[in-house]
């Protein structure tokens, strides 16, 4: 309801009140700036929250790594280079009538590449994982194809014009505005199912955490597990950085705090908890980045490094209970 109310322009309280419940308003503008900004803006916070909060607790147990995240696997890297496709090719065309006729955000071509690079690293791990048992040897895997991805990248930005190197440097920022009414049906859609996804594996994810042999004593599948919980994963991550760009911090920081504040490695608590956890800072930073009272919006990708790493820090300094969740 604060991310709602809050914003650079000033609509009294009484007014969105009426405009969330009945749909009306006299101040046409206000209206609009409510349902179809302010509300989407919210409710897409809540899904980036939600959905990179679970891919991060699920990387770091299954790797059982408190340093593993959803970007770790190369997806986030994969939807970049999907994006540079686009915006950094030769065909300025293409760049130009995605960016300006239907903007950066806001284009289903954008989604639809970086959803396209984002699939192509998710089956290659998926491929890779079919062969290899060693989870420490597949996140390093993983890393590698990251940072091979953004090396063509960075070959990309090397060759490219100052333009074409804003429009993709935009869209690293992250951005929850761009999400529009038609954007959020397909985003809740695919974040739901991987969030039931991860909730279905919660069993194998407790069993997972106490090492692979104990998992196989009590019936567990290890291969299938291990591929539907990346295959959940990496839904998620892929799709929330299509629609709104890379966003960091919140993968691998929320589900540390969540940890200390609930003091449990169950996660059939830890899913809902980082979900909700994650949900309250990502609005949080929404509504500071928005600058209540001016015109200026700050990247959320800076707002949630600014606002979390200390938060992080401090917890661990002052709660040292996260090897324990991992032994």
């Amino acid at each position: 309801m604060v991310d709602i109310l809050l914003g650079s322009v000033t609509i009294p309280f009484k007014e969105v009140v009426s405009i969330i419940i009945s749909g009306e308003s006299e101040q046409t503008a206000w209206l609009f700036i409510i349902e179809k900004i302010r509300i989407p803006k919210a409710i897409t916070a809540v899904l980036v929250g939600c959905g990179l909060s679970v891919s991060g607790l699920q990387m770091q147990t299954l790797f059982r790594n408190p340093l593993a995240g959803p970007s770790e696997l190369g997806i986030t890297a994969g939807a970049g280079l999907g994006v540079a496709a686009v915006m950094l090719t030769s065909g300025s065309s293409a760049s130009l009538y995605a960016i300006r006729e239907l903007g950066i955000s806001g284009s289903w071509l954008i989604i639809f590449m970086a959803s396209l690079g984002s699939g192509l690293v998710l089956s290659v791990i998926l491929l890779i994982a079919g062969r290899i048992r060693d989870h420490v040897i597949l996140l390093i895997v993983g890393v590698m194809i990251g940072t091979l991805t953004l090396s063509i990248v960075s070959i990309w930005q090397y060759f490219s014009q100052p333009e074409q190197l804003q429009e993709y440097i935009m869209w690293t920022f992250g951005s929850l505005g761009g999400v529009t009414h038609y954007h959020l049906y397909a985003l809740s859609f695919v974040v739901i199912f991987g969030l039931l996804l991860a909730f279905a594996s919660s069993k194998s994810l407790n069993a997972l955490l106490l090492g692979e042999n104990y998992a196989r004593s009590m019936g567990l599948t290890v291969g299938r597990s291990r591929l539907i919980i990346m295959a959940g994963t990496s839904l998620l991550t892929g799709s929330i950085t299509a629609f709104c760009g890379p966003i960091g911090f919140i993968g691998i920081a929320i589900p540390h705090i969540t940890r200390s504040l609930f003091a449990t490695s169950d996660h059939r608590v830890l899913i809902p908890g980082v979900c909700l956890v994650g949900t309250a800072l990502m609005l949080i930073c929404d509504i500071i980045a928005q600058l209540p009272g001016h015109q200026t919006v700050l990247p959320i990708n800076v707002v949630t490094s600014l606002l979390g790493a200390p938060v992080v820090i401090w917890i661990i300094i002052s709660q040292n209970n996260l090897r324990s969740s991992f032994s």
